[in-house]
């Protein structure tokens, strides 16, 4: 399409060649986060290629369009040499301009668990002096892929920054003096990049609603003597600035919101929880931020219990704050991490919409009220059994603990079978039981799980 070809002329124009390949590496790497490092190179050198052809002066005006569609042919082919999406064998059926866009739609699942470890000095000069770009391109593909949800423009920016630190304290006089000063410098830059990259990852998983639920629980549970009223507008303020910022190409997006947003989360909440006054102590608004989002739930007060919402306010779309309340007051109650409450929420707060589409909505809440209620609370319960001792001790500690606790549940298991639930559950826990837990794996792993358990208890 023009449009296209017009844009990323301009960028290559406006870039140059090298820092427009470097800008493609990047942008590879966190769209095919499962691609080799050899598969990424070949599609970065193939586009790059096409663009500098068909961007030149006298390029044949179909170049772009023709070169494009043998890219996306050649992505169809059985042997080729380039990353694959989910989903890519569905776009192949389809021809021309329709196939082009449909796999630039595609997107791998964010990646919940970042892989990357930074070597050491002595390996990273070692590794640039031997091939400087090479070693460039490799971290671009290695950091991208496992931080891609941070928006992209930051991305680059903290590439090109780190680059820039390891070309210079490679060549001075004192590399290990050089590196503490300079990965200082680039402290702030580190945590915007790996905290967005976190929050976007929960927000692509989720989508909007679902991550303005997600953030409400968490303030509920980390801060239970709050009001309602204190909590909500943050849940909503981070929904909407992770709306914005994620996906844009403003280079400040983050930079620029996140900061006035801790300001926010002070006067909300330091005055109403002593950890959350703490975490506002920290030098920066990064550091805040950091403190606040891995602050664990905190205990909570003696309150009573909360009832399913069964009036016909539920049913009213412009007042959602009857709903608000109920998964507030349930979650600063309830002693089990987010991806929990949210998994079983999804399906209660579904049934309560059919209800509201019924032809009368408050016979069908009054009738499957009572059903809902046990189904929420027998999943609370295998939740709270599930990551039961985990927050309280060490890792050590919490697998002694649990193997006690088998030992008397599966009494006539096997020792063998005891021991690989263990495992399972302990793998479990150190993924799941956080307050910040992966919801894409956790809500996979909660019903293997059950599975698991169950075969484990017939056998025994």
């Amino acid at each position: 399409r023009d449009y296209e070809k017009d844009k990323v002329c301009k960028e290559l124009a406006s870039l140059g060649k090298d820092d427009f390949t470097s800008l493609s590496m990047v942008l590879y790497s966190r769209k095919f986060p499962s691609g080799t490092f050899e598969q990424i190179s070949h599609l970065v050198n193939e586009v790059v290629s096409l663009t500098v052809t068909c961007c030149a002066e006298g390029a044949d005006p179909d170049c772009y369009d023709n070169r494009t569609s043998a890219l996306s042919d050649k992505s169809c082919e059985s042997n080729s040499p380039f990353p694959v999406h989910p989903g890519t064998p569905e776009c192949c059926t389809h021809e021309g301009l329709e196939k082009k866009l449909c796999m630039a739609t595609l997107k791998h699942q964010p990646q919940e668990f970042p892989t990357y470890v930074e070597p050491t000095n002595d390996e990273i000069c070692e590794a640039f002096r031997k091939d400087p770009k090479g070693f460039a391109d490799q971290f671009m593909y290695e950091y991208s892929i496992n931080y891609g949800q941070a928006p992209l423009t930051l991305l680059v920016s903290y590439t090109k920054s780190y680059l820039s630190m390891v070309g210079s304290c490679c060549t001075s006089p004192n590399p290990t003096v050089c590196f503490l000063k300079e990965r200082l410098q680039l402290k702030h830059l580190s945590l915007l990049t790996v905290m967005s990259n976190r929050i976007c990852s929960q927000y692509a998983a989720y989508g909007k609603e679902k991550s303005r639920v997600s953030h409400l629980i968490k303030f509920a549970q980390k801060v239970p003597t709050a009001h309602l009223e204190d909590v909500l507008p943050l849940a909503e303020d981070i929904t909407t600035i992770l709306s914005k910022c994620c996906e844009s190409t403003s280079e400040d997006c983050m930079a620029k919101e996140l900061p006035e947003y801790t300001v926010k989360l002070c006067d909300n909440l330091s005055t109403k929880n002593s950890k959350f006054k703490d975490c506002c102590q920290e030098k920066t608004p990064m550091d805040i931020f950091m403190c606040t989002y891995f602050m664990p739930a905190s205990p909570n007060p003696e309150l009573p219990d909360v009832k399913l919402p069964m009036s016909k306010d539920v049913c009213d779309k412009g007042n959602t704050k009857v709903l608000d309340q109920y998964i507030f007051e349930l979650s600063r109650k309830t002693q089990i991490p987010e991806v929990f409450l949210s998994k079983i929420l999804e399906p209660t707060l579904k049934s309560l919409d059919e209800c509201c589409h019924s032809e009368s909505s408050t016979a069908c809440l009054n009738a499957k009220g009572p059903q809902l209620t046990r189904e929420l609370s027998s999943f609370i319960q295998k939740g709270q059994e599930l990551c039961a001792d985990y927050s309280e001790n060490t890792f050590t500690e919490y697998k002694k603990k649990l193997a006690e606790r088998l030992k008397g549940k599966f009494s006539d298991a096997t020792e063998t079978d005891r021991q690989e639930l263990v495992a399972k559950l302990s793998d479990f826990a150190s993924k799941c039981c956080s307050i910040n837990s992966p919801p894409l794996y956790c809500n996979s792993e909660i019903l293997h799980l059950s599975l698991f358990t169950l075969q484990c208890l017939t056998k025994s």
